[in-house]
């Protein structure tokens, strides 16, 4: 990075920093890392916010490694870029089904942006056709997200999938709790969720994350445990 980058990266900072202080209390919020094409589905995702007439901004929280350029790009398409600080799983706890999951933790951070009082997070991939805004409307202190599907082949290590069981359908085929135990709890995809930052709530994720055994989906899983007792579904 050269001098000029830094002053550049201090003043997108700074100027993230002003505009959400004048900005409403509920934002959509996304995460970057990387110097790859990720930050392309980002400015998709940022246009079609726009199309639909958001009200509320769209935060990129990013780690050090996003180009100066692309973040350039990012407060070019109206974003609101926020640096965060990575968070990593204990040493040795990296045994996931896609190897870049171990990045994933960082994800966390977003529950630091205490400056709203809500947010809907959205992963860079997602495209806005319609305006979500009434999600932000639903009771507070709880996590909203869609209930996951267990057809992918990734779960194929699970009964979920080896049983055909959908907790969208649950008539289809039924837990057979004479074999395999109590019925599992929701399950949720973690690739929109609505959640109230918290600082209380982020140090409690990293407690439970140093004690806490990695497993396949990273952090959907822990959010998955984390959250069960306040999990509310979201409508397909």
């Amino acid at each position: 990075m050269t001098p000029d980058d830094f002053g550049f990266a201090n003043k997108v900072a700074a100027t993230g920093l002003a505009r959400a202080a004048s900005l409403p209390s509920r934002a959509y919020v996304t995460f970057l890392a990387g110097n790859g094409d990720y930050v392309v589905g980002i400015v998709g995702l940022a246009k079609g916010l726009r199309r639909v007439k958001s009200a509320y901004p769209l935060v990129v929280a990013v780690l050090s490694d996003v180009p100066v350029e692309h973040r350039h790009i990012l407060v070019n398409q109206g974003c609101i870029v926020r640096e965060i600080e990575p968070v990593y799983p204990p040493e040795n706890q990296t045994q996931f089904a896609m190897a870049y999951y171990v990045i994933n933790y960082s994800k966390f951070r977003i529950w630091e942006f205490m400056e709203y009082s809500k947010m809907i997070y959205l992963d860079g991939d997602i495209q806005v056709f319609e305006n979500i805004y009434h999600l932000f409307d639903m009771l507070d202190s709880y996590f909203y997200a869609v209930m996951d599907c267990f057809c992918e082949k990734t779960w194929s290590h699970n009964p979920q999938y080896n049983i055909r069981y959908c907790q969208q359908c649950p008539d289809k085929v039924q837990w057979p709790e004479e074999k395999l135990g109590t019925k599992p709890s929701l399950y949720f995809n973690i690739g929109m969720f609505v959640f109230e930052p918290s600082l209380t709530t982020y140090n409690d994720l990293l407690k439970t994350l140093r004690v806490t055994p990695s497993t396949s989906f990273a952090e959907q899983d822990l959010l998955k445990m984390f959250f069960k007792n306040i999990y509310k579904p979201i409508p397909n």
